[in-house]
């Protein structure tokens, strides 16, 4: 079990990557927003701030495979909407200051290692979705176009979204996933 100051500066550095991006997220946001103190930074993550990073993306990629259970044997469509429900709350929650974690790492970092462990979350992510829809009722090959689809859009909508300060490039994405829904 991760000490609390650990669970808390790993907690902040998902919200910090999800606001700022990999470059704006630093030790000392880190440390302000967690309230933890300075040393605690290299007693937990002595291999620095990738190593902070690697446990951030991994409690993100976490909670999003955790939150999926809640539509577990669910029709293909409510799994979807129920994905796309997920981002429009992160947007409008955050007013529209907030993306993906995984993907702010994605885009920005030139470290192996990081972009593995993303790569692995996408991959993980995309099949629990192609497990829900099959389990749905959709053949297996279609379950994993399917999901990689709507994983892919809707991480390209947030981003836009984000861009154009407005929720109507997601939600013009959202109503397109829903229709490819069976």
């Amino acid at each position: 079990m991760p000490s609390d100051a650990r669970r808390k500066m790993i907690e902040s550095a998902v919200t910090l990557l999800a606001t700022r991006g990999l470059q704006g997220t630093a030790f000392s946001d880190v440390l302000a927003r967690s309230g933890a103190p300075r040393g605690s930074i290299y007693h937990h993550f002595p291999e620095g701030k990738d190593e902070l990073v690697d446990a951030a993306i991994e409690l993100a990629g976490d909670r999003a495979l955790r939150v999926l259970d809640a539509v577990q044997d669910s029709p293909p469509k409510e799994v979807t909407r129920y994905f796309l429900d997920l981002w429009r709350e992160v947007l409008v929650r955050s007013d529209l200051r907030a993306g993906c974690a995984v993907l702010a790492v994605t885009v920005a970092t030139d470290s192996p290692d990081l972009l593995g462990h993303a790569a692995r979350i996408f991959r993980a992510w995309r099949g629990r979705l192609a497990d829900l829809y099959a389990r749905g009722g959709m053949d297996a090959d279609a379950a994993a176009r399917l999901a990689t689809t709507v994983v892919a859009a809707s991480e390209g909508a947030v981003v836009v979204s984000r861009a154009e300060r407005t929720l109507e490039p997601f939600e013009l994405v959202a109503t397109q996933l829903l229709a490819i829904t069976p």
